[in-house]
């Protein structure tokens, strides 16, 4: 595992124990190894099997770092002095180290107002139940802020159902989860505490011919693009910026292995925007002329759009559909026109590397003075501070 560099300094040695059977460990990894690449090089041990199996031959690596998951012999690494970064999952933050820990309540308010802003009036949630093994806090926490915001819009508070994380007996497990769903009142937009749970209850509405999304709107958690793109259909999911999350951990592992006193204790993985896709893609009202409102509003909000036109796209007046917006959704045309638009704005200011200049064009901007006031009005960041706060990495230091 050693290697030196041309120079003759020596290469920090970094053992990765993070899984990557799931989305979020790899673009975790893969943030880590952006980082090294931009100040590096690192010599990487990775055992993707994590602490259990990488344990035998630990003490033989001479490591410099260490970024790991939490695990049950986390206190007997720490035990090594190796300077740590530790990814929170299934214990509380730890303190005196680097803890990489998910707004989870973020991931659960998004989510509920994307269900809302969909039309649902019956909501519920499925999670996954801690067990001996399988600690799963970011389940509990996510359903706890999905619930609140559901509540504060005036609705029941959600039905939930807990599944094992690790599946013992599937089938059983999944005809539960089926007759839970029956029981439902419907249409019902159902959050899943994760994209691998959202697949699961989505196979669990096929086994009693539940479909989604007209009598049961998904959506999960961490976009998962292989697991949201296996579903059928393709499941909506909160997108949770892990990429930059393990960029950060690198940064804070090379300051701690040089002795540096600016290093943070805590590493927060945010939830960026909703990745919309067919899972989700109804408007669960009963006020047709509101349903297609709010459907010109979602397919036209790529281009500048005027309260008028809305209302020419139905059959009422501009006044008696303002009424109905504001009876049924709580807020105004205007405002669902904006939040559809800065919207878009979020995504390609996180996805995509485009100059704030090009995005600006491409949305049907005037100028780039104007897209930042709008961008600004709505997310008290300018277009740049977003991207710098939220994109896949921090702004390069010196």
């Amino acid at each position: 595992m050693a290697s030196i560099r041309a120079s003759g300094a020596r290469v920090p040695k970094v053992v990765l124990l993070v899984e990557s059977s799931r989305a979020s460990g790899r673009k975790l990894l893969q943030g880590i190894a952006d980082y090294a690449h931009h100040r590096g090089p690192w010599s990487f041990y990775w055992e993707p099997g994590g602490l259990e199996k990488a344990w035998p031959v630990l003490k033989t690596l001479d490591a410099d770092g260490i970024i790991l998951r939490d695990a049950d012999k986390l206190d007997e690494v720490l035990a090594f002095g190796i300077p740590a970064v530790v990814v929170g999952h299934r214990n509380e933050e730890i303190s005196g180290l680097v803890n990489v820990v998910t707004d989870s309540a973020a991931i659960g308010r998004m989510a509920a107002e994307h269900l809302l802003r969909c039309g649902f009036r019956h909501f519920a949630f499925c999670g996954y139940e801690s067990t001996p093994l399988e600690h799963t806090p970011w389940s509990r926490l996510r359903r706890e802020s999905f619930s609140k915001r559901v509540v504060k819009a005036g609705f029941e508070a959600p039905a939930d159902h807990v599944l094992l994380p690790t599946r013992t007996d599937w089938q059983e497990e999944r005809r539960l989860l089926a007759r839970w769903l029956e029981s439902l009142p419907k249409p019902v937009g159902l959050m899943a505490c994760n994209d691998d749970c959202g697949q699961q209850v989505m196979e669990a509405c096929k086994l009693v011919g539940l479909p989604v999304p007209d009598a049961v709107g998904v959506i999960g958690a961490d976009n998962d693009e292989l697991v949201c793109g296996l579903s059928d259909p393709a499941m909506s999911s909160v997108r949770v910026n892990f990429e930059r999350a393990g960029y950060e951990a690198g940064q804070a592992l090379e300051r701690l292995m040089c002795n540096s006193r600016q290093v943070p204790s805590k590493i927060t993985v945010f939830a960026t925007h909703v990745v919309a896709r067919r899972s989700t893609d109804v408007l669960a009202v009963e006020d047709h002329h509101l349903a297609k409102a709010l459907r010109f509003i979602r397919d036209h909000a790529r281009k500048p759009l005027a309260v008028d036109e809305v209302a020419l796209a139905t059959t009422l007046s501009r006044r008696a559909l303002e009424r109905r917006f504001r009876k049924e959704i709580g807020s105004s045309i205007l405002h669902e026109i904006r939040r559809a638009r800065t919207d878009q704005i979020v995504r390609l200011l996180v996805e995509t590397d485009l100059p704030v200049g090009e995005i600006a064009c491409s949305l049907g901007f005037e100028d780039v003075q104007h897209f930042a006031r709008y961008f600004r009005a709505a997310k008290k960041l300018s277009p740049v501070a977003y991207r710098k706060s939220y994109g896949p990495r921090p702004a390069a230091r010196p």
